[in-house]
């Protein structure tokens, strides 16, 4: 194949993953995207192995085979809620397949270029930083790392330092290439301060933010194939390396915006979350309003009795903690608390519910991460069926930053075949909820606590939400009153009118949802 003839190959190719990504954007449009860009990797992949003459390596196809097989069983046996851990998992493979090209290619390079070597150490740290910064990632995710953000003392120093090593370490590969011994240790000593960068990197990362430093990593995967390819000399694995690093930047900051967070103040472990907040969280680091098995109780001014679901406990009153009781109304957070006029004889019942959700001809329902935690997907599917077999319009509020990555709470209602034109982005459902009769939010906190337009000097003022609170009525499904990862109080918990709260398990709350139809 001619350099003229692949050139213009990797155009199409390339234009074919960009028109992919664009039809992505657009949540009806996903699935043919993804195809899209898939395929034309795919062909990329093929083109580059008939350019460079090893079609016919049988060692080559095996591994690509393996590969194929090793994919296709672990998509088809992660949970959707593990999903987030897997994205981080597949960045850090991208991240290791540019370190092993950069450290293959500078073993067995024979030119005196000192820009291949210059480009070959930094794809060589920054692949492995990616690789392990995303194991710390999926780690966090998982549960099998602490979701508080871990600073150590002096960590600024400790991360310039380790910088300074693998600026050292690629500086001696440039300028010492010609003896293999000094080489070979050069590439090792980058290696472990880039993996030990790599940690100390993610490390600070609160679990709430690392949704966003997935992304980053996503990103600086693409930077490193980028640099990568630019060590072989192939202008495919560049394009293509700096789509993904650019695209994934592109997404960093939209994530940024969207939770109202600064990113320096992520990779720096500056949390949004108070200490208190964040000690009421579960095992899993995830705020305690999402789905786990629990009675269902009611807040202070209007729930649902639910005695009359039968042998569940009673609702109880809450109660501000003791220690807030005296203080003045100086913090913005105290102010949202005492806007709560609690009236525990007001009580809502069964028949009462079933007469709001029976007359409602539009539903909005807003999944979050409880609904991930709990696998409630299934059920929230029924709860939508039975609306519209009452005459109702259903539609899904999609937040951009809901779930534990963008794009979750559209894979999870997919998955049990929510029609695509169904689900809704934020800027498009937001006119609509004046115009709702009811919203029904399922596991969600932050992305719909009106404090964000109001509460100058929280965490969350100035973050973009979903317009809940503006619907004629609002059942909310979540674990307790606490308040969500910012640590902020929702005031729609403690709205008078026209909020319903059923509180416990995910599951539990949309069954009980369902048999009031």
């Amino acid at each position: 194949m001619s350099d003229m003839l692949y050139y213009i190959l990797c155009g199409f190719l390339i234009i074919g993953i960009l028109g992919g990504i664009a039809l992505m954007s657009k949540v009806k449009y996903s699935v043919k995207g993804n195809l899209l860009s898939s395929i034309c990797v795919t062909l990329a992949i093929i083109i580059t192995l008939y350019k460079y003459n090893i079609m016919s390596d049988y060692a080559l196809w095996i591994c690509i085979i393996a590969g194929l097989v090793a994919g296709l069983i672990g998509a088809y046996k992660v949970k959707m809620i593990d999903m987030p851990q897997t994205v981080a998992i597949l960045n850090g493979f991208g991240g290791a397949a540019s370190a092993i090209v950069a450290a293959i290619s500078l073993l067995e390079s024979h030119t005196t270029d000192a820009f291949s070597y210059i480009t070959g150490g930094l794809a060589l740290s920054i692949g492995m930083i990616t690789l392990i910064g995303s194991l710390v990632a999926a780690g966090k995710l998982q549960g099998l790392l602490s979701q508080k953000p871990v600073v150590w003392k002096k960590h600024s120093n400790i991360l310039s330092s380790l910088l300074l090593v693998i600026v050292i370490s690629i500086l001696a590969m440039t300028f010492m290439r010609s003896d293999w011994t000094i080489l070979s240790a050069m590439i090792v000593f980058c290696l472990i301060a880039s993996g030990l960068f790599g940690v100390a990197f993610t490390v600070r990362v609160g679990g709430a933010d690392m949704p966003i430093t997935i992304s980053l990593l996503n990103s600086l995967s693409g930077v490193a194939g980028s640099i990568a390819g630019m060590v072989i000399s192939d202008p495919l694995l560049i394009a293509v390396g700096g789509i993904v690093g650019a695209s994934g930047l592109l997404l960093t900051q939209i994530m940024c915006k969207a939770m109202n967070r600064s990113l320096k103040d992520i990779l720096l472990g500056k949390s949004t979350v108070n200490s208190k907040a964040f000690a009421n969280r579960n095992s899993n680091g995830h705020s305690d309003n999402v789905a786990k098995k629990g009675s269902f109780s009611g807040d202070s001014h209007k729930n649902i009795s639910l005695s009359e679901f039968g042998g569940i406990s009673e609702p109880e009153t809450i109660h501000s903690d003791k220690e807030n009781e005296n203080k003045s109304v100086k913090n913005p957070q105290e102010k949202i608390k005492q806007q709560v006029n609690p009236n525990p004889e007001k009580v809502m019942q069964k028949a009462e519910l079933a007469e709001i959700i029976a007359t409602a001809k539009k539903v909005i329902i807003v999944p979050g991460y409880g609904m991930a935690l709990a696998q409630a997907q299934e059920l929230v599917k029924q709860l939508s069926d039975k609306l519209e077999e009452m005459g109702a319009e259903v539609l899904f509020a999609i937040h951009p930053v809901a779930g534990r990555m963008p794009g979750h709470m559209n894979v999870l209602l997919c998955e049990v075949d929510i029609p695509y034109e169904k689900l809704c982005e934020m800027d498009e459902i937001n006119p609509q909820f004046k115009e709702c009769d009811l919203a029904v939010v399922i596991g969600a906190n932050d992305v719909v606590n009106p404090a964000a337009n109001t509460a100058e000097g929280t965490p969350i003022y100035g973050m973009p939400i979903l317009d809940v609170d503006k619907a004629k009525h609002v059942i909310i499904c979540n674990f307790d009153l606490k308040p969500g990862y910012s640590g902020v109080e929702n005031p729609l918990y403690h709205r008078e009118e026209g909020v319903t709260l059923l509180l416990g398990d995910a599951k539990d709350a949309i069954k009980k949802l369902i048999s009031v139809l």
